[in-house]
């Protein structure tokens, strides 16, 4: 029985997502995996991500995953991280690409040139605070402003607001964070974000949506 899969399409470090998760639950069986019938044998599913969005997608598609991740989001909880948030969503800039059209939403860039990038770096890289729009299951012993690790070029911008469930400043606010049901994804990076990114983790592991 797999308690916990990973999705293995390729794309980034998934090994220190494994190691975080078998950090804080050292009990549950943690298993990197490509194969579609893994994924939708689990209890719990991971879908983390790094890499240029064109890229991801293929590489999700070739691997036959795409039909498993759109099942799991719907059945199971679900967290995704990184490019994994944005996967999610119907369409991103980059490469003009499609995305899973799990949430409604578009993925786009920030430009130096515009509000979301006027005298700021790109990618956002580093620590930043995470303001919690509304309280979640995930957000337990995690303090309003925590600071959480970020690497990314493209943020979400969903069509609902009432799925946003957190928000940083980059520097004015973008959708770090959402929640739907038994769907919690993230922008930032809880396996590379010390203590609260191991809570967050740790609170998912138990949630029960």
């Amino acid at each position: 029985m797999i308690d916990i899969a990973v999705v293995d399409y390729g794309m980034g470090n998934l090994r220190s997502v494994a190691k975080a998760i078998e950090f804080v639950a050292p009990d549950k069986k943690v298993l990197i995996t490509s194969k579609p019938e893994e994924v939708l044998g689990a209890d719990r599913v991971i879908f983390p991500g790094q890499g240029a969005m064109p890229d991801c997608m293929q590489e999700l598609n070739t691997l036959g995953l795409r039909d498993a991740v759109i099942e799991a989001s719907k059945a199971k909880p679900f967290l995704g991280i990184c490019i994994g948030l944005q996967m999610l969503f119907d369409h991103s800039e980059e490469g003009d690409t499609p995305g899973l059209g799990i949430l409604p939403g578009r993925v786009l860039r920030f430009n130096k040139d515009n509000h979301m990038g006027r005298g700021m770096k790109v990618p956002h890289m580093g620590w930043n605070q995470v303001t919690q729009i509304k309280n979640h299951p995930l957000w337990n012993g995690i303090e309003n402003e925590e600071r959480f690790y970020f690497v990314h070029s493209y943020y979400v911008e969903p069509e609902r607001r009432d799925m946003v469930l957190g928000e940083t400043e980059y520097p004015t606010a973008f959708t770090s964070c959402v929640a739907r049901d038994n769907l919690f994804a993230a922008q930032f990076h809880p396996e590379k974000s010390h203590k609260a990114g191991l809570k967050l983790l740790s609170n998912f592991v138990s949630w029960k949506p």
